[in-house]
């Protein structure tokens, strides 16, 4: 019997867009059945360009994932898109059949955590508006966090680039100043309550948000993590076919 059609949400993360997932993974899903919806969250990819605040609370970006998905369905996240599916996966649980988080977090535990975030995230956005955006994207790929991708094809390095610098500076730092993990509230108490299947999708040579996984993984009732190895923060860039193999016997199982 042929498993019924179904169609995950994919949210990518800070500076990316809809787009960036990339023809690979957005085959090698739909040849499973499983054809991926892809959201531009908004500050990026066509979503680029509103600049009011009023856009990027939590409340206004649930609305938005919600608008893009026939719910049920599975959730996908990676980095800021991990966030923002974390989040709503624990504001609607009755909507996401199975929650798949990249190389993400949920959130800052302390209120004197989130109010320095705040201010560095005050910071760079100040700093993405002087500088411009060009400017900007070249120090952010330049962040020890993203250095595993030197390994990436230089075609597909220039492609990634590309795509960030058809975002817009002003809706990027707007979206800095809302979606940041400083500006949204922790989610670790709730974790232990979140009874959807996750599974949590890390780099071995991303410590940080292995850590991270591990963590949440312990917290939650229904959570696993899969480590990729020789991957960094971009596992689905770095490597696909792992990644793919993970998510997909995942969202199939």
């Amino acid at each position: 019997m042929s498993r019924p059609a179904r169609y995950p949400v994919l949210l990518h993360g800070f500076t990316g867009s809809a787009v960036g997932w990339g023809e690979r993974l957005v085959d090698g899903l739909a040849g499973t059945g499983l054809t991926p919806v892809l959201v531009d969250l908004p500050g990026h990819g066509r979503d680029a360009g509103p600049t009011d605040p009023a856009a990027y609370t939590l409340d206004s970006i649930l609305g938005h994932v919600t608008r893009a998905g026939d719910w049920p369905t599975d959730l996908v996240g990676y980095s800021m898109g991990g966030r923002v599916a974390l989040h709503f996966a624990a504001a609607f649980p009755g909507r996401v059949r199975r929650l798949v988080l990249e190389s993400a977090s949920p959130g800052l535990a302390t209120e004197e955590e989130r109010r320095a975030r705040r201010a560095s995230d005050e910071a760079l956005a100040s700093k993405l508006l002087a500088v411009g955006l060009e400017a900007f994207v070249d120090e952010w790929e330049a962040q020890p966090l993203f250095e595993s991708r030197a390994a990436l094809e230089p075609a597909e390095r220039e492609r990634q680039r590309a795509l960030r610098l058809r975002n817009d500076a002003a809706s990027l730092a707007a979206c800095l100043r809302g979606l940041g993990a400083g500006s949204l509230p922790s989610l670790w108490g709730r974790l232990p309550s979140l009874a959807v299947p996750t599974l949590l999708v890390v780099g071995s040579l991303d410590t940080k948000f292995t850590e991270i996984a591990r963590s949440m993984a312990s917290a939650m009732p229904d959570a696993r993590v899969v480590e990729v190895a020789g991957a960094g923060h971009t596992v689905h860039l770095e490597r696909p076919d792992a990644w793919l193999a993970a998510v997909v016997e995942f969202l199939c199982a």
